[in-house]
């Protein structure tokens, strides 16, 4: 059995794939990699898919399959995944190598130890194309470092700070438990790959290290804004199913369920603001049909969305109010360094 599995889900991803995987073969054979070519058509992913598992077969593993979106590869991952722990890579990121040897250090120390680590988190580095300073997403003020800890040790994670599919490595086991399978077709369901395990997850890690390098800023990378855009259904459908997963009788720790409930109200957030900057008013029927299935399904959750601060920015009437959101929108961009 494999220590850590990796899926890289694949897609036409020839101009980037070798270095992604180059970045994972620094693991040796505590690794699997599994480069899900995803019913690629264009380019030689498949063909570099199968060279480098003739090149390490101990280690890598080509899966071939029809397409099915991000979330389709992700699950032929974990359906294949022989390791204890799983991450995700996609196929335009990297791995620093140093903090991987750490992580990998950490996740062999539980297997052998007595405990059991649900979630690993680390840093994550933007790496926006054409920026100066590059963004580093880490959770210092919000998580006990270098320890094992629940729910109840986590402290205050402040505004743009969440746990996002770069930061996490799951129990695979525990994964398969919770039943996780992403919608196939549908962009953006790396929300849903972090979200729902998060109530099943019990015992979790933090590593200080800048470990995953986060690729932005290629005109056709799915966070563009105008991409997002054109892909508003999709957004929405993750969004509602992450509406759907919360279920506050599950979440018996309450400091989960401010952090889930903070999570929800920043993707209601990106949905709105992506209908409003559209200027159509198809998407801005949408917006308020999303809102109207918030009501519906959770009244109080409604409630806490709708009237918190970011909810109350993103439902100002009128086009002034349309401005303002914008600008707010705007600014936290800049700050946070997101699309």
């Amino acid at each position: 059995m494999k220590l850590l599995s990796v899926a890289i889900p694949c897609y036409n991803s020839e101009a980037y794939m070798r270095h992604c995987i180059e970045s994972l073969l620094e693991g040796g054979d505590a690794v699997e990699i599994l480069i899900v070519n995803d019913g690629s058509t264009k380019d030689h992913t498949a063909e570099i898919a199968d060279e480098y598992q003739r090149a390490y077969p101990g280690i890598c593993r080509a899966i071939h399959q029809k397409n099915a979106g991000h979330g389709g590869a992700v699950n032929t991952g974990l359906a294949n995944a022989r390791g204890i722990y799983f991450k995700v890579v996609d196929s335009d990121d990297w791995v620093d190598k140093d903090a991987y040897m750490q992580i990998l250090k950490v996740l062999r120390d539980f297997v052998y130890g007595h405990e059991t680590l649900d979630m690993l988190i680390s840093n994550f580095v933007y790496e926006k194309q054409g920026a100066k300073r590059k963004k580093v997403m880490n959770y210092r003020l919000a998580l006990p470092k270098d320890q094992l800890f629940s729910w109840k040790d986590t402290k205050v994670f402040t505004l743009g700070q969440y746990i996002l599919m770069h930061s996490v490595i799951y129990r695979t086991e525990l994964l398969r438990q919770c039943g996780l399978k992403l919608p196939e077709h549908t962009f953006y369901v790396d929300n849903i790959f972090v979200y729902q395990p998060l109530p099943y997850v019990k015992t979790m890690y933090y590593l200080d290290v800048n470990f995953y390098r986060y690729f932005i800023g290629r005109e056709d990378q799915s966070v563009n804004e105008t991409v997002m855009i054109g892909r508003i259904d999709q957004q929405i459908r993750v969004n509602k199913l992450m509406l759907d997963y919360y279920n506050e009788s599950k979440i018996t720790n309450w400091k989960l369920r401010y952090y889930m409930v903070r999570y929800l109200e920043i993707m209601m957030v990106i949905s709105s603001i992506l209908a409003i900057r559209s200027g159509t008013d198809e998407n801005m029927a949408k917006k308020k049909e999303l809102w109207q299935y918030a009501r519906k399904g959770n009244f109080l959750l409604f409630l806490r969305l709708r009237f918190g601060f970011l909810g109350q920015g993103m439902n100002l009437p009128g086009k002034g109010g349309r401005q303002v959101s914008i600008a707010g929108y705007k600014i936290s961009r800049k700050f946070f360094g997101f699309n």
